[in-house]
């Protein structure tokens, strides 16, 4: 359960070696969680993200999970909650694609659209169903301002987050007055570590920036956190440009 304070004790990242995901867990261990579910594929990235964590004194636990295997997640996710009450499920995992070699391979395209849409449609039903099965918790989709609006650059990438976010829309509407709460966490482009000292691109984040917003959500039950909170602004006019204005746009 949460402690006074509405800080998550337990919590279960899918997506166990997304940046975002574990900058949320250090963020809330420092905070009191004890508890920390790292998901995903096995592999040595993921053994060591759970190393470092637990060198901050949390009890780290690895489960192996891939959201391509939508027919796994009610087995596998199942036998996390059976371990005991998560207070915070957050889904995490994505990939980007790469828009060219995508467009010209079709099988690659779908790949994207099953990672980051249908994997998580698999899993987020299967996490929601849990927690309001235990009547208590919250269930953090990583969306993505590409999202909002299909861009040429990355429509794949952003027609598969479109998908998601009105996804967990929909589930927030159908776990509202349950106990469950749905968030749905909207970044600018995420700068990773290994990006220092490359020029900024204009309204981009960071890992722990999006983490620091996901606390604040969580605390003022929050349905939708967009980082920087300027986007909200921003995307509220780009939603509305006329399309022939939108293409010129040097997005």
């Amino acid at each position: 359960m949460k402690d006074a304070f509405g800080t998550p004790q337990s919590l279960l990242i899918l997506g166990g070696t997304s940046e975002i995901g574990l900058a949320t867990a250090r963020r809330l261990i420092a905070r009191g969680a004890r508890t920390v579910w790292l998901a995903g594929r096995p592999s040595a990235a993921l053994d060591t993200a759970a190393g470092r964590l637990r060198t901050l004194g949390a009890d780290v636990r690895t489960v192996a999970f891939d959201a391509l295997d939508p027919g796994s997640h009610g087995e596998v996710l199942g036998k996390v909650f059976a371990e005991g009450a998560i207070d915070l499920v957050l889904l995490a995992f994505g990939i980007p694609g790469d828009q060219a070699r995508d467009e010209a391979e079709p099988l690659a395209a779908v790949r994207v659209a099953q990672t980051n849409y249908t994997g998580a449609v698999s899993a987020g039903l299967v996490c929601a169903g849990a927690l309001q099965t235990q009547r208590h918790g919250s269930l953090v989709v990583l969306s993505s301002v590409a999202g909002e609006r299909a861009r040429r650059v990355d429509f794949i990438y952003g027609s598969s987050k479109a998908g998601l976010d009105a996804f967990a829309q929909g589930l927030g509407d159908a776990m509202y007055g349950t106990g469950v709460q749905i968030m749905i966490v909207r970044p600018g482009p995420v700068r990773p570590r290994t990006a220092a000292g490359r020029p900024d691109t204009p309204l981009a984040t960071t890992p722990e920036a999006v983490a620091t917003a996901i606390e604040l959500g969580l605390r003022r039950r929050s349905e939708t956190v967009w980082v920087p909170g300027a986007l909200r602004v921003v995307m509220a006019a780009v939603r509305h440009l006329p399309r022939p204005l939108f293409r010129r746009l040097p997005v």
